[in-house]
């Protein structure tokens, strides 16, 4: 690696690490629905302000120990687990496909499917302000894409793309209710499905629907069998999806180029 690509990877480490921070607020207030915004930083528990020096992305919490300066209140792991792996995927979005406006695509769209994968895990919700907003930044990134040569025929596409898959999974929630008369799947999971076509096109999104669908299934069924669950409980299936979404950017287009193959 040369030295200029060191750089660069460290560059989207650092901002990675930024974002994570950031995501971490957006994780905690976005399900509660409280504000982004204010107040600034602030302990859960005793609610006394972090100062500056204690909200460096994960720094500050391995010196502090995972506990609060103020009360000594436990800080959960999700604050450093969260930053160190946004500055992680940001990185390998870098050396996935070096310094160029899909670059960008791809960072936001692991920003985003990493954020709502935990939101879902904690909470079963997909706030509309990530899926829906990131349907708009997706259109966004598209019509301002430097090498687009026709950029309104991009920015249709990416509409397109998120009612297709937004259709589909609507048509699987349909189906699976009218065979179960009970709800398969919320809306929040077919937004999601729609945003992640919107950045990722819609034959990822829909690779990504696939590898999601296997890997629910298969942890339901290990859940069962250990019986750590019923075929009742809910599943968080965004997170699922998230996940798949974020495996799907870096490894979907082989294996979809893999799969299409059979029918050459």
């Amino acid at each position: 690696m040369m030295h200029s690509e060191i750089i660069a990877v460290a560059v989207a480490i650092l901002l990675g690490l930024i974002f994570g921070s950031f995501l971490n607020v957006c994780i905690v207030r976005l399900p509660a629905g409280e504000s982004i915004l204010v107040p600034r930083s602030h302990c859960r528990h005793c609610k006394q302000p972090v100062g500056a020096i204690d909200n460096i992305p994960v720094v500050s919490w391995l010196l502090l120990r995972g506990r609060c300066r103020a009360c000594g209140a436990s800080i959960s792991w999700q604050y450093p687990l969260v930053e160190a792996a946004t500055g992680i995927l940001f990185a390998a979005c870098f050396l996935h496909t070096g310094l160029t406006w899909q670059t960008l695509l791809d960072a936001t769209a692991v920003f985003l499917l990493l954020g709502l994968a935990v939101m879902d895990a904690q909470t079963f919700l997909l706030p509309n302000v990530f899926t829906l907003g990131g349907i708009g930044l997706a259109i966004v990134l598209r019509l301002a894409q430097p090498s687009a040569s026709h950029r309104w025929l991009a920015g249709l596409r990416t509409v397109a793309d998120a009612l297709a898959a937004a259709l589909v999974l609507l048509l699987v929630r349909w189906v699976y209710r009218l065979a179960r008369r009970q709800e398969g799947m919320g809306l929040g999971d077919v937004k999601l499905l729609a945003m992640m076509a919107a950045l990722l096109g819609l034959p990822l999104a829909l690779v990504a629907c696939f590898l999601a669908v296997l890997a629910g299934a298969g942890f339901s069924a290990v859940q069962v069998v250990r019986g750590k669950a019923s075929t009742q409980d809910m599943v968080p299936f965004g997170s699922f999806l998230a996940g798949a979404g974020i495996a799907t950017i870096f490894a979907g287009p082989p294996l979809l180029r893999w799969y299409l193959g059979f029918f050459r």
